[in-house]
């Protein structure tokens, strides 16, 4: 199953961290673990300085471990895994103390069966080669009623993140390579972002709910503002979710099994996608 399968086969992206120097900017990559942290803390109903405290924790695509180191901060027994050998030479090296990294494929991961409450795939599946492999083999090490933290990027955002170029991702694998080289930003487009309804079509063993539209109505408690700024928030509940397909990032939570989430009421709240 794929969005457009012209766009495939696909190569393995090795060493990114080498490739793209945002997976090695500190702050920007805390920031994002402080959001991550958040919304999983809202979906599971724990709050506090160590809302992860007891849980086991899987983040998939871990790089040089920050996102990891910040779910071991928040309590979580954390495992990281990547194909990133530098990133994850890195990543040993500074928070080792307190992560186990592994080298893995996310459709093979190193783990057993349902050993794992938590799982984080961050902006990672674009840049997978078998993405319904690895949605796959997360659900495998899911417990029964574990959660998957999925933060997104969809095929129609305006800017693509990675190349800062409008309308990369919109368009068919060779006119993208020949967009890269005109700009002089590369050879070659190795991303493949999915629809919002092949997304959905993507995660369609998860009971999936969508946590955009709370990040952007409560950035300051979501630490939600790399996806809009806060004068988003102010907006009315209607006028906010018209936004939603300009937003570049979808913040979904996806259970294994029937679930709902379990904090307190929000301004907008999460919103169960069938």
């Amino acid at each position: 199953m794929t969005d457009d399968p012209a766009r495939r086969p696909r190569k393995e992206q090795l060493a990114y961290s080498e490739l793209m120097g945002a997976m090695l900017d500190e702050d920007k990559r805390r920031r994002k673990a402080a959001k991550i942290i958040a919304v999983l803390g809202h979906a599971l109903g724990r709050s506090g300085p160590k809302p992860l405290d007891g849980l086991s924790a899987l983040d998939v695509g871990c790089s040089a471990g920050f996102i990891a180191d910040s779910l071991a901060s928040a309590g979580a027994r954390t495992t990281g895994v990547d194909i990133d050998e530098p990133g994850l030479a890195k990543a040993r090296a500074r928070f080792g103390d307190q992560v186990d990294f592994r080298l893995g494929r996310g459709e093979a991961l190193p783990l057993d069966d349902e050993s794992v409450d938590v799982v984080v795939l961050n902006h990672i599946y674009e840049h997978v080669v078998d993405p319904e492999g690895v949605l796959a083999d997360i659900r495998r090490v899911l417990r029964p009623g574990g959660v998957l933290y999925a933060g997104l990027g969809h095929r129609y955002q305006v800017l693509e993140p990675h190349y800062r170029l409008p309308f990369l991702s919109w368009l068919p694998q060779g006119a993208a390579d020949r967009y890269l080289r005109l700009t002089r930003r590369g050879d070659h487009y190795y991303e493949h972002y999915y629809s919002r309804a092949g997304l959905r079509r993507l995660f369609a063993g998860y009971d999936v709910w969508d946590y955009t539209l709370p990040v952007l109505a409560d950035a300051r408690a979501f630490a939600g503002d790399d996806l809009a700024p806060p004068v988003v928030g102010r907006l009315p509940e209607p006028v906010l979710a018209a936004t939603i397909p300009l937003v570049p990032t979808y913040v979904w939570v996806a259970f294994k099994g029937a679930s709902a989430p379990r904090g307190p009421a929000l301004r907008a709240a999460p919103r169960h996608l069938p």
